[in-house]
């Protein structure tokens, strides 16, 4: 009975420590037979807002408030030492600044000029001046452009839990 017992905690452990791919990239068929690649989790998307009216939404938002939202945009921007995040146009030369649930998963670096759709949480947040000299270094800004950096910036943001590629 205890080697019963010391072989069912062996198998249990085992079966326990399966690696956990935190990068997923799920195929998804699309309604219209196109082929998308989802990043992070899946998600249904039947109430898509457009990149306008994520902008009128996210407007009216105090600082304190967020909103939980699916919308689609065009990339403007990818980070370009991993894909840890992007800028997502909203029209009238607004961006957003889409981030990724608790750093777990990353967007392809050439994804700029592509359309996708977003699932997650907007808000307003204001951004240190230390925090943008980083992200304009990693999106690929030059010295000169970093050291014009000089004040906390008020920006649209996005945390993502979910990103679909069209591909």
């Amino acid at each position: 009975m205890k080697g019963f017992n010391i072989i069912l905690v062996i198998l249990l452990l085992l079966g326990s420590c399966k690696e956990k791919n935190s990068q997923a990239e799920t195929p998804v068929k699309e309604v219209e037979k196109e082929v998308a690649t989802v990043f992070g989790s899946a998600f249904e998307a039947d109430e898509v807002k457009s990149a306008t009216d994520m902008a009128d939404a996210i407007t009216g938002l105090q600082q304190t408030d967020s909103l939980d939202v699916t919308f689609s945009g065009e990339v403007t921007e990818v980070c370009q030492m991993k894909g840890c995040w992007m800028k997502v146009a909203l029209g009238d030369g607004e961006e957003m600044r889409v981030t990724f649930k608790d750093y777990g998963f990353f967007v392809p670096k050439d994804i700029a000029g592509k359309e996708v759709t977003l699932h997650g949480k907007a808000f307003i947040e204001e951004i240190s001046v230390e925090d943008q000299k980083h992200y304009a270094e990693d999106g690929g800004a030059t010295k000169e452009e970093i050291d014009r950096i000089t004040a906390p910036k008020a920006t649209y943001s996005f945390v993502a839990d979910g990103v679909r590629l069209t591909n």
